[in-house]
């Protein structure tokens, strides 16, 4: 008899014993002339199409499915069992006169977790269950471990993050909200490509890592004996696409940045970025808005986004667009960016702001609006025309040179995407990396990307770009809390 899927409970010399005994049902296998790790299984459907099958009493069709067993019933001359493949799950029924005597003796000693083809014909039990019944079977993979139980599934969170295969097995929840990841994953490309964009790919190793303020992860490249540095985006290489004539692209990609880890943030994550020769940030928010709104549509057929704090998205067009300094004086009043910076420091001090006293007014503001403006944008909000030091890659707004045509999208309290008119005056541009340079106290020579700023000297054409957070919006579209529940592998400790 195989032994039930293990509790969480289980002693770790439980775990020992139920190891040792299934690999010596192994060694009994390869002694018997069984080779436990399989072969090629010609024609297999899944469970979804096998259940779908036509029922034939006479001449039925045979099928052969594939996959895990997640359970074991046996019932002396005949045995009960589901196995569990991509599709879904499907009973199978085995009898030992189908099966014969000796066969049917190795079959019982399958364990829960062995992977196993099946052969045989589709019925419909007394209690209306589709099943196939077995005429033959074949042992692919022996499973050396026993699967967590399968009522709990895996209680420990880090347990499901270090083995997410395991969580895969047993937890149809976590499974399905990979499949929808993919899926949103795949209708963006669609969606983009539908709108004549070019999907490219730019260097993940760079010798300058720019496109965004971030602190990047440091390698050193052997081959040409220099540091290189994990890229933080793919902005500067995009862009000289559009130099190059390439009007509309996007890369779907990772980027990596060596900051902090949160429900929110990790090291490592998936980013689109777009950019559209001849648009604006406006061109942008049109962009998002519709790409977002009709994915929500085609995955879920809605655009009310149930949260688990029982709030409610709603993702129905238009969005709100509130300019940044207006959000700002609804919190600190209407005369804000007319008071000398003490008053300024001494009034965010008093609306709970942690601000230090060296700070400058534009670092107080922004203070105010991350810690007490942004988390309560919940239903889609453009914040536009942001402070111009905020943005260095932005052009500035037309009636206001203070201010860039900008916008963060920000939904339930976080910032989905950033959208901007792209500058391409290469003398501005210039001169707004040397003003970070000159901030940082870092040397122009690591700080500055010389080839991007040459390309923007032979001519890019005005554009809109902007980059969407892939975790971020998956997160949303599915309601989930954390960003270890919708990345595979999210980085971890490593143990000791």
């Amino acid at each position: 008899m195989p032994e039930e899927n293990v509790s969480p409970e289980v002693t770790q010399q439980q775990l020992d014993n139920i190891f040792e005994q299934r690999k010596t049902k192994m060694e009994e296998l390869k002694e018997s002339g069984i080779y436990p790790y399989g072969v090629y299984v010609e024609n297999i459907v899944s469970t979804a199409a096998a259940k779908q099958a036509e029922i034939k009493e006479e001449n039925p069709d045979i099928f052969t499915v594939a996959g895990r067993i997640m359970t074991f019933r046996v019932m002396g001359k005949a045995t009960f069992l589901h196995i569990k493949d991509q599709a879904g799950s499907l009973q199978l029924y085995a009898q030992r006169d189908l099966l014969g005597e000796d066969e049917y003796k190795r079959f019982k000693k399958l364990d829960i977790g062995d992977i196993i083809s099946a052969t045989g014909h589709m019925f419909v039990t007394k209690t209306g269950e589709v099943t196939l019944k077995m005429e033959s079977y074949k042992l692919l993979s022996k499973s050396l471990r026993p699967l967590p139980e399968k009522f709990h599934g895996l209680t420990d969170m880090e347990q499901r993050y270090r083995q997410r295969y395991l969580d895969l097995i047993t937890n149809d929840i976590s499974r399905d909200l990979f499949f929808k990841r993919i899926a949103i994953i795949r209708e963006i490309r669609n969606y983009l490509e539908s709108k004549g964009f070019l999907e490219v790919e730019t260097p993940m190793l760079q010798y300058i890592p720019g496109g965004a303020a971030a602190t990047p992860f440091k390698t050193h490249y052997q081959a040409l004996n220099c540091d290189m540095f994990m890229r933080i985006a793919p902005e500067l290489y995009l862009k000289r696409l559009l130099v190059g004539g390439f009007e509309k692209v996007f890369e779907l990609n990772r980027n990596f940045r060596n900051e902090g880890i949160d429900r929110r943030h990790n090291p490592e994550f998936t980013m689109v970025e777009i950019y559209q020769a001849f648009g604006n940030c406006n061109t942008m928010m049109e962009l998002i808005e519709d790409m977002v709104t009709s994915i929500a549509m085609k995955i879920f057929g809605t655009l009310k986004i149930q949260l688990p704090n029982d709030k409610v998205i709603d993702l129905t067009r238009p969005w709100r667009r509130a300019p940044y300094r207006d959000l700002v004086r609804e919190i600190a009043g209407a005369d804000w960016f007319e008071l000398p910076r003490e008053e300024k420091y001494k009034k965010a001090k008093e609306l709970g702001a942690e601000v230090m006293p060296d700070w400058t007014d534009l670092e107080i503001t922004h203070e105010i609006y991350e810690k007490l403006i942004e988390h309560t944008l919940i239903q889609p909000t453009f914040v536009t025309r942001l402070p111009a030091e905020l943005v260095p890659l932005a052009k500035t707004c037309p009636d206001d040179p203070t201010s860039v045509d900008v916008y963060e999208l920000e939904i339930n309290g976080q910032e989905i995407s950033p959208g901007y008119s792209e500058l391409n005056d290469p003398i501005e541009q210039r001169k707004r990396f040397m003003e970070q340079v000159a901030l940082s106290g870092k040397d122009p020579k690591q700080a500055v990307d010389e080839d991007f700023l040459t390309a923007l000297e032979y001519g890019m054409p005005p554009a809109g770009g902007m980059g969407i957070g892939i975790d971020r919006l998956v997160m949303l579209l599915t309601g989930t809390e954390s960003i270890r529940d919708i990345v595979l592998f999210p980085q971890l400790k490593p143990k000791a």
